[in-house]
């Protein structure tokens, strides 16, 4: 059996990471993406010594362009099999309901979504050629069910589950198969800062276990944790203002959550979904 290939976006820490891990082992060559230099370096140790090979780049995901160059470079040097879109990052409204700033709004769609399509369009048509190949898009349950504390943010992860489900019967075609992974809570350093409710939070590792056999089993997608996915389901079928009136109970403003940002310190200047997400995927 040929060695994997896998390419991995906001991998230096969370969910990225745990998935690095989680993949890392002999006979595996991992292309691991993300912005913080000294995590990333860390989390390829670690993989390196599990048995991998493994490469770093270090790349904003918001320069659309270089992204898409860096894999289609790549990817002609040595076929890439599996591709996962993870890295993104978030913002939320003020503390008392403050709508976000436009550098947090293009951040968060610059990464969230431009990032992810230009990670995974350069290896479409050649998957497509080579009549394989996995895609996994790391969406969210936010993006099934938008949250009040975070338009863009869901809206972003609504924008990946929309290409990936476009994209799926194309690619099915031909022999390529499309995964569209919807988590709810993961644990990172951010959600010890959240006010709000997080319900069900899962670890990294198990999220990344979970997303990985689901890609590796060829699924369309993997929702979880299943009470919450089967909540969200439910509130699609109620009337609106219900579910509304819900969702802003939990979720729209809470009185605990940290003072608003200065500019400085909005998301552009930090990295990874991995190291500010609550919903990352």
């Amino acid at each position: 059996m040929s060695a994997r290939r896998i390419l991995i976006t906001g991998a230096s820490s969370g969910l990225g990471a745990a998935l690095a891990r989680h993949y890392a082992r002999p006979g595996v060559s991992l292309l691991l993406i993300a912005r913080n230099g000294g995590r990333l370096q860390a989390v390829a140790e670690e993989c390196r010594a599990r048995g991998a090979l493994v490469t770093t780049e270090l790349i904003d995901l918001r320069d659309s362009l270089a992204v898409s160059s860096l894999v289609a470079e790549v990817d002609a040097g040595a076929p890439i099999d599996t591709v996962i879109a993870n890295a993104g990052v978030e913002a939320s409204l003020g503390r008392i309901g403050e709508a976000e700033t436009l550098q947090e709004v293009l951040a968060q769609i610059r990464t969230n979504l431009e990032g992810a399509v230009a990670t995974v369009l350069p290896l479409i048509d050649s998957m497509r050629a080579r009549g394989s190949g996995r895609i996994v898009l790391v969406s969210s349950l936010a993006g099934r069910m938008p949250l009040p504390d975070q338009p863009t943010y869901s809206a972003t992860k609504a924008g990946l589950i929309a290409f990936g489900e476009a994209l799926r019967p194309v690619l099915a075609a031909r022999g390529v198969r499309l995964t569209v992974a919807c988590p709810g809570f993961i644990a990172t350093g951010v959600t010890r800062t959240y006010g709000g409710w997080r319900p069900l939070q899962w670890s990294a590792e198990r999220a990344a276990a979970a997303i990985a056999a689901a890609a590796d089993g060829g699924a369309r997608s993997i929702a979880f944790p299943w009470p919450l996915v089967a909540l969200v389901g439910l509130g699609r079928c109620v009337p609106a203002v219900l579910r509304e009136a819900v969702l802003r109970l939990f979720f729209a403003v809470h009185i605990d959550r940290p003072p608003r940002r200065s500019p400085e310190m909005a998301v552009p200047a930090v990295a990874d979904e991995a190291e500010l997400s609550l919903r990352p995927q």
